[in-house]
């Protein structure tokens, strides 16, 4: 029997101590068999040699490559996507019982949309003026309008959408996706990031970057503003050129049969080869001039008096060849980083005269890109996002004509492969201030993407100073209401 203390507890006796401790080695042990057989996570096996090889899904996905097209500075769901007609009823009077401060100051009135709303295609979706193009294609779109961030700061917000965390140093979704499945095409990069032709997002590079993953996952900034060049020497023949690259090759399998088992030198050989190989691919596909004179039209791609929407128009044709071309996933970015909102949809002061610049730049050649893909049978197995990293306020701040940041309840979207079209998933108050129905954090919404791509975002883990970590941390859920 084991002995008590005078206060009733047990001492731990010699007894107790060994048969407590068989138990949890036992248990360390079933761990560590269950993790071997990928039954707890499923972290793929990659060859340091061929870090892109495709790889299998957890299970079959519907899609097998991804677009995220990233509205950089907090697009507002009230000039957009959520329609409020108590917004309009109400306009100019103070919301009751609202916060007298946000983000940036001191609340204003009630501010009516800025756009007119109209309903659209067969379902009659209510979607604003301000983006006639992309409202032509809301039958083959599931909206979610009650998505909630961690963040009302655009760089951590930036984090939490692209990353999973609004700290910095984690890996992006693509690196994620590019970790698990590889790629389809080991001449180009398994994951593109393309900015916008103005600059980049406030958080820049760490919306593609690898976090703690091997670097080969992180995303590879590319661009149609200015064509990559192949490198080979001008007096060199292709032949004479793909034999020393041939050469160099088997000198480098020799260096790392001498070297078994080191794999930073396997992984840095592969990286060196697939720069080698993208000499020749990557030129080819930012090169347009092949592309027909009426699809640069459909796009504005030929729009000399806007020519940073004929710059981002290029980019959207750049994302479709890259998407064609096996590429499994691809980061367009539309808006850069600046205050005041000038470059991005950051609408604090002046958000009508700002909305109507970038809206012009961002609509007709998405609507462009979108149709194009599905006129190619490329959205059958091609997921494509629209998301931006919070929402805005449905007030004015005061002595503005602009709304500050909201991270409580806004809008992002999603057409393609495994999508159920033309429905509306959750709902914000009668304002669009805060989700109330279907509340989904930007976790959910993440954990979506990858099963779309057949992967459980509760086994696709790396382990990190002794953390298993993942895309979701410990939260998510898949959002099943939008799914086909």
């Amino acid at each position: 029997m084991n002995s008590l203390s005078p206060n009733g507890h047990r001492f731990l006796n010699r007894r107790n101590f060994l048969g407590g401790s068989a138990g949890a080695l036992g248990s360390i042990a079933l761990l560590d068999l269950l993790s071997g057989d990928h039954l707890l996570a499923a972290r793929p096996r990659i060859d340091p040699a061929r870090p892109f090889a495709p790889r299998e899904s957890h299970f079959p996905g519907n899609a097998k490559r991804v677009v995220v097209i990233f509205c950089a500075g907090a697009v507002s769901q009230l000039e957009t996507w959520d329609y409020k007609p108590e917004l309009i009823k109400f306009d100019g009077q103070p919301l009751p019982d609202g916060p007298a401060v946000t983000f940036q100051g001191p609340a204003g009135n009630l501010a009516r949309p800025q756009y007119r709303f109209r309903q659209r295609g067969q379902t009659g979706k209510w979607v604003s003026d301000m983006i006639p193009h992309l409202a032509e294609l809301t039958d083959d779109i599931a909206f979610i309008h009650s998505l909630t961030s961690k963040s009302n700061t655009h760089g951590p917000a930036e984090n939490f959408l692209s990353t999973g965390t609004p700290l910095d140093g984690f890996p992006s979704l693509g690196s994620w996706a590019s970790y698990a499945l590889g790629s389809e095409n080991q001449d180009l990069p398994a994951y593109v990031a393309i900015p916008d032709p103005r600059g980049v997002p406030q958080n820049g590079s760490n919306n593609w970057g690898p976090g703690f993953l091997p670097a080969a996952f992180q995303g590879t900034p590319l661009s149609s503003k200015e064509p990559i060049r192949h490198l080979k020497a001008p007096m060199v023949s292709a032949g004479a050129d793909r034999a020393a690259r041939s050469l160099l090759q088997q000198m480098n399998q020799r260096h790392l049969q001498q070297h078994p088992g080191d794999n930073k030198l396997a992984a840095r050989i592969a990286s060196y080869e697939l720069a080698a190989r993208m000499q020749l691919s990557v030129p080819e596909i930012t090169d347009l001039s092949s592309e027909p004179e009426y699809l640069l039209k459909s796009y504005g791609a030929d729009d000399e008096s806007n020519p940073v929407r004929a710059a981002f128009a290029r980019n959207c044709i750049l994302t479709r060849r890259l998407i064609e071309s096996g590429v499994r996933f691809v980061q367009l970015f539309n808006g850069a980083y600046a205050s005041g909102g000038e470059l991005n949809w950051d609408g604090h002061n002046k958000l009508k005269e700002q909305y109507d610049k970038h809206a012009a730049i961002l609509d007709q050649p998405v609507a462009a890109m979108i149709k194009d893909m599905k006129a190619r049978g490329l959205l059958e197995d091609t997921l494509v996002i629209w998301c931006t990293e919070f929402g805005r306020m449905p007030f004015f701040q005061k002595g503005s004509k602009g709304r500050d940041h909201n991270p409580d309840g806004f809008t992002c979207w999603m057409t393609g492969a495994g999508i159920k079209p033309g429905i509306s998933h959750g709902v914000t108050d009668d304002l669009g201030q805060k989700a109330v129905g279907d509340v989904h954090p930007l976790y959910d919404f993440n954990a979506t993407i990858l099963h779309l791509l057949g992967l459980d975002h509760e086994r696709l883990t790396f382990q990190h100073n002794g953390i298993e970590r993942r895309l979701t941390n410990v939260e998510g859920h898949v959002i099943g209401e939008i799914l086909a």
